[in-house]
């Protein structure tokens, strides 16, 4: 019988939630023995409204570009390294441009079955559910969504993990 989940993809973006999703993936992929694919995307459509709303000048955009790459590298080497604690390997894939585009085209680029993320954030106006990319991005994939929630349960049952 075939698997019916073969390859994982977990969304990172340097929240505690991202964290705990990505322990969650590390936990689910080696359980069910799936290939495990890792997300960092840099949010470029965010930078350049911050350019235009002249909050940054160009040339600090181009500064803080360059530390969410040195972030992405981060968090994306802490999954890598999270999974081959576990005995699992994690490809990771690091991205530049609209959150929930980013997200899509990687899941159709990896035949994703799943793709898991963190807990969402809490709303507090349609404004902040309408740019919410992590939201949008689970309304737009063609794959289904785990949401990892419970920081304190998913660690213990990674340190369980062998």
């Amino acid at each position: 019988m075939n698997p019916l989940i073969k390859r994982i993809l977990v969304y990172i973006d340097g929240t505690e939630a991202g964290s705990t999703a990505s322990l969650g993936a590390v936990i689910l992929a080696r359980s069910i023995q799936a290939e495990l694919h890792a997300l960092y995307v840099i949010n470029t459509r965010a930078l350049s409204d911050l350019v235009k709303t002249h909050i940054f000048l160009q040339s600090e955009e181009e500064e803080y570009h360059r530390d969410l790459e040195a972030d992405a590298d981060r968090y994306l080497n802490f999954i890598k390294n999270t999974g081959l604690q576990k005995g699992l390997q994690v490809i990771t894939h690091k991205k530049s441009g609209t959150v929930h585009a980013e997200i899509k085209n990687i899941i159709a680029e990896i035949r994703a079955d799943l793709l898991v993320i963190g807990e969402l954030s809490h709303i507090q106006s349609r404004r902040d559910q309408f740019y919410d990319e992590q939201e949008r991005a689970m309304r737009i994939v063609n794959c289904p969504v785990l949401i990892i929630k419970d920081d304190d349960r998913i660690r213990d049952l990674y340190e369980q993990l062998v």
